[in-house]
């Protein structure tokens, strides 16, 4: 079998993996800023669940969530009369961007607790409330100082959307496995995917690179 003839089915499922990056990467962004500042609310109940959700999601294992979503999640249902039955797609977005949540939540609240002591004084002596010093004082410096701990998250779950062929998405990791079974050629196989997912890093890496370079601008906009 030629080695272009495998392009086509990889292109297929290189398509889901870029659909499982996207979707998964901007639910882990929502939830690292939730739960990230969540961590550093006054509110006890709120900062106890953000905690919670911050340690668990980081302190076992990705591939454990997902199949705990997946194949877990549903006899739970089944047994409060439930229907928790997800499709594979949802499943992987769910536990790819619970996942990098947890990480990125750590990465903003850093980057909050960063700003500089100054900073929420002057905004004590302006008699900001604390929704206000959030949005005005401490966001606009912060989010800066996240982008590049970002960007290394993002091509983290790129790698990691990977794991979805467990579960039989057919993502680039399963087509390429399936691939490999039906022709044995393992080598000219997965130098082709080495090589796709290299060049989704690079383009991804890119993309926030720009972001990066955009959201660095509020700095001197600031200054």
């Amino acid at each position: 079998m030629p080695w272009f003839d495998y392009l086509k089915p990889l292109a297929d499922g290189a398509w889901i993996t870029v659909q499982l990056t996207v979707f998964s990467t901007i639910l882990g962004a929502l939830l690292s800023f939730i739960f990230g500042i969540g961590k550093l609310s006054d509110n006890w109940a709120i900062r106890a669940i953000s905690i919670a959700y911050i340690e668990v999601f980081r302190g076992t294992s990705l591939l454990v969530q997902l199949f705990w979503l997946y194949f877990a999640l549903p006899i739970a249902g089944d047994a409060i009369g439930l229907d928790l039955r997800l499709p594979p797609v949802v499943a992987g977005v769910a536990a790819l961007g619970l996942n990098i949540g947890a990480y990125g939540a750590e990465v903003v609240r850093g980057a909050i607790q960063a700003v500089t002591p100054s900073q929420y004084e002057a905004a004590t002596a302006l008699n900001f409330t604390s929704r206000q010093t959030l949005w005005k004082i401490s966001l606009p410096q912060a989010i800066p100082e996240m982008m590049p701990s970002f960007g290394n998250l993002a091509v983290q779950n790129l790698k990691d959307t990977a794991l979805a062929s467990l579960i039989s998405l057919g993502d680039l990791a399963f087509r390429a496995e399936q691939l490999r079974n039906y022709t044995q050629d393992s080598t000219t196989i997965y130098t082709i995917v080495l090589l796709m997912y290299f060049g989704m890093a690079l383009v991804l890496t890119a993309m926030m690179r720009v972001l990066e370079a955009s959201v660095g601008r509020w700095r001197g906009a600031r200054s």
